[in-house]
């Protein structure tokens, strides 16, 4: 076998009833505290909006922190073109406090998918004056710092005077900065400003059609320029559907919802040439053999298990179950399951 992950995580999309969105918020913290009773190193969230997802990932990550003592917590990931830097920083600083130094914040710096829809809910005067690049990133970065905005004591809180800068401070925490980027640019980004690199089903083409060869010139551009502090981390996922313990009906559906997504990866899709990644569904046996065989799996240290959107809890709890039935195979000499 050509792979050995040192982390191995898992994604979680945190969906719910638009009637009942307590319980699938509820069933959401459930799967993460039995990743970590199974073994696994981190549990993920993507912060998505205007849908029946976790819209929050810095509230839903700190009842994250309280359900559990030892898994790594991370977003991947969180728009920035959505948030404020500086308030995004308080927040995921005490995040990471509470979870005791847990915390991987994953980012992405675009224009926000929604902002026509939102208006004024979001913009404060003219979109258009905004900037949506990787400058958006490194102010979030810069504010995470913890750095004096000053060199003298500031008064005017119930505190009384003292040293203004973004409190609480989080250790360590800017070390544990990750970019999902799915472009040459990103990459070469994310490694010159000491990011890790999160990786996924979705690329873009740049001068390829062909979805593993595009991953893999995104890894290269990545270690090419890394500039970071420690060695550089790249975290792979891959959605994979385990059936060994599946009930006929959800082998069906496993079966039917990778089907449904097969031809988006046959070729790059829309303007910017995108590219999708195939989902794996079969044995654990069938499982082991695929990622053996992929190529993107054996140059990474550490994966992630991505789940899909809108299944009901009872799948999640078999697929979080049966694939980690895999982690002593594919993660023989773990590291301490702090997914930092």
């Amino acid at each position: 076998m050509s792979y050995s992950f040192t982390q191995v995580g898992f994604l979680i999309p945190g969906n719910f009833a638009e009637d009942d969105p307590l319980r699938g918020l509820e069933d959401t913290l459930d799967i993460i505290a039995r990743g970590e009773d199974l073994g696994y190193s981190s549990a993920w969230v993507r912060q998505r909006h205007l849908e029946r997802g976790v819209s929050s990932a810095s509230a839903f990550l700190g009842a994250a922190s309280q359900r559990t003592t030892r898994i790594g917590l991370g977003t991947a990931v969180i728009p920035l073109g959505y948030e404020n830097p500086f308030r995004l920083a308080e927040d995921l600083a005490t995040v990471d406090v509470l979870s005791r130094g847990r915390l991987n914040i994953g980012v992405s710096a675009n224009p926000p998918q929604f902002g026509a829809l939102l208006g004024d809910l979001l913009y404060d005067g003219d979109p258009a004056g905004n900037d949506y690049s990787h400058a958006r990133a490194e102010r979030f970065a810069r504010a995470l710092r913890s750095e004096p905005l000053s060199d003298r004591a500031e008064a005017g809180n119930a505190a009384g005077a003292q040293v203004p800068r973004l409190q609480p401070i989080a250790r360590g925490l800017t070390e544990r900065l990750w970019y999902g980027g799915g472009s040459l640019k990103s990459a070469e980004w994310s490694g010159r400003n000491g990011w890790h690199m999160l990786t996924g089903n979705i690329v873009t083409g740049e001068g390829t059609d062909d979805f593993l060869t595009a991953q893999g010139a995104l890894i290269d551009r990545f270690l090419g320029h890394w500039h970071g502090v420690g060695a550089p981390r790249i975290a792979l996922g891959r959605v994979i559907l385990p059936t060994d313990s599946a009930s006929p009906v959800q082998r069906r559906r496993y079966r039917d919802y990778v089907a449904a997504r097969s031809p988006r990866t046959l070729g790059p899709q829309g303007p910017k040439r995108t590219l999708f990644g195939a989902d794996i569904v079969g044995s654990l046996d069938e499982i082991l053999e695929t990622l053996a065989r992929d190529p993107i799996a054996t140059r990474v240290s550490e994966f992630r298990l991505e789940l899909p959107y809108d299944f009901p809890h009872e799948d999640y709890v078999q697929i979080v179950e049966d694939f980690a039935r895999l982690l002593p195979v594919i993660r023989p000499a773990a590291l301490p399951r702090t997914g930092t």
